[in-house]
């Protein structure tokens, strides 16, 4: 049915640019207004028998109405031969879905959509960011200069703080949307524009500042992640089997499993579990700093400056990492907290201290 009522528009005056809009007002008056009762037959034929030709007679005899709304959007700065064509589109909308059982007439019906179809056309037309996705967003579009008008809120720039909070308060909305419609409303600008006129200046884009880290950090960051991976992975080969699935899944599982569970698992007590995850992370924890130590010599023997650096960056290399994962972890029960809270850790100075959990 739609595509009837598209076929019909090879027949429907056209214009282009703002030199036609004369003509073209001239030529859709020469359509005849429909008296209620030959409204409601077409409207009948149409969508019963799916007459084209009375299709065609309900969209030409409301070309007027379009274009009296689409007048009304001029001052957003685009081509009003594209906002009536969008206000036609809606107008076809409307003659698709009327009813005209329901009583009312068709410009009554077909108002709605022909003011939805040119404001989602300029929505989607009058900056390349998209301007509103949410009825606030779209209400505030259409209404903030009408509210920054009457309240003689006309410089440029930001809205004083009353301001604000009068035109939220009058259209139902946040003063942060409010803010932020007032900006975009000041439309787009140009990152490569010049910052003066003689343009001797630069571009804007020349001032922006680069938030991310650099290359070098990265790269940086990397290393010494995998640094941290290599040398918990060496350290945990000192383990045997029973120390390391029990250093792991006390220590380094996201969800660590207690001690009665572990207890179970090797046919143990609870206590003894506790004693064996205490030297599984002595051991653990003394191969690091020999790895640390060993690779401050490499850097040494090198002839290089990145001994201190290195010795800096790696001597939390484990304890940083086990932190970080019990940290994350999540107890799966509080009755073994009490058993742990007397685990060793080391000082700044590398010497053994209790820390409690």
């Amino acid at each position: 049915m739609e595509n009837a009522v598209m076929a019909q528009t090879a027949a429907m005056p056209i214009f282009s640019g703002e030199t036609g809009l004369t003509r073209y007002l001239e030529e859709i008056r020469r359509f005849p207004m429909l008296e209620p009762q030959e409204e409601f037959m077409l409207a009948k034929s149409w969508r019963e028998h799916g007459d084209r030709d009375a299709a065609h007679r309900l969209v030409t005899s409301h070309l007027r109405l379009v274009a009296k709304i689409a007048m009304g959007y001029r001052g957003y700065g685009l081509p009003i031969s594209e906002v009536i064509s969008e206000g036609n589109v809606g107008l076809m909308q409307a003659v698709k879905r009327f009813e005209p059982d329901k009583g009312f007439r068709l410009a009554t019906y077909a108002m709605w959509w022909i003011k939805a179809a040119i404001q989602e056309y300029i929505l989607r037309s009058w900056s390349l960011v998209k301007m509103g996705t949410t009825a606030n967003q779209e209400k505030l579009f259409f209404n903030l200069r009408k509210a920054k008008s009457r309240i003689s809120a006309l410089d440029e720039g930001d809205m004083r703080p009353d301001q604000v909070k009068l035109i939220a308060k009058r259209l139902g909305v946040t003063e942060q949307d409010v803010i932020d419609m007032n900006r975009r409303l000041g439309g787009d600008a140009s990152l490569n524009a010049p910052i003066r006129e003689d343009g001797d200046s630069g571009e804007w884009m020349d001032w922006l500042v680069d938030d991310t880290s650099s290359q070098e950090s990265r790269l940086a960051e990397s290393e010494q992640s995998n640094n941290r991976h290599k040398a918990l992975g060496e350290a945990l080969s000192v383990l045997n089997e029973r120390e390391r699935r029990i250093f792991e899944a006390r220590r380094l599982a996201d969800e660590p499993i207690t001690l009665e569970e572990l207890a179970d698992e090797f046919g143990v007590s609870r206590e003894r579990v506790r004693q064996i995850e205490v030297r599984a992370f002595e051991k653990v924890q003394k191969a690091v700093r020999d790895r640390v130590a060993a690779m401050e010599r490499s850097e040494a023997l090198a002839g290089t400056n990145r001994g201190t650096e290195a010795s800096s960056a790696s001597t939390g290399i484990f304890n940083e990492y086990v932190d970080k994962r019990m940290a994350r972890a999540k107890p799966s029960s509080a009755r073994h907290t009490s058993r742990t809270s007397a685990l060793p850790t080391t000082s700044t100075d590398g010497k053994y201290c209790v820390a409690s959990a």
